[in-house]
C-alpha cells in the first residue's frame, strides 16, 4: 500500500464514510475508490482534489528527495 492508498483510507474511516458515498461525492465510481485504497491505481490530482474536498481536507503536494530536501537546489 502507498502513502496515497493509507491517506485516503484513513481519511474515509476517520468520517464514517463508505467508499460508495466518498465515490459520489468526489465524482467517480466505488471501484475506482476500492483501487486507490489498495495501492492498485494512483488517481490524477484532479481526482485527488475532489476527494480531499470530499473528505473536507486540503491537498498539498510536496516534492521532496531521498534525504528530504524540497527544492532540486537545497
Amino acid at each position: 500500500m502507498n502513502d496515497t492508498a493509507g491517506l485516503v483510507r484513513s481519511w474515509r474511516r476517520q468520517r464514517g464514510m463508505s467508499q460508495t458515498r466518498l465515490a459520489e461525492l468526489a465524482g467517480t465510481g466505488q471501484a475506482a475508490i476500492s483501487r486507490i485504497e489498495s495501492g492498485r491505481d494512483l488517481p490524477t490530482l484532479a481526482l485527488l482534489d475532489r476527494i480531499a474536498s470530499a473528505l473536507d481536507c486540503r491537498l498539498t503536494v510536496t516534492f521532496t528527495s531521498g534525504s528530504g530536501r524540497t527544492s532540486p537546489s537545497s
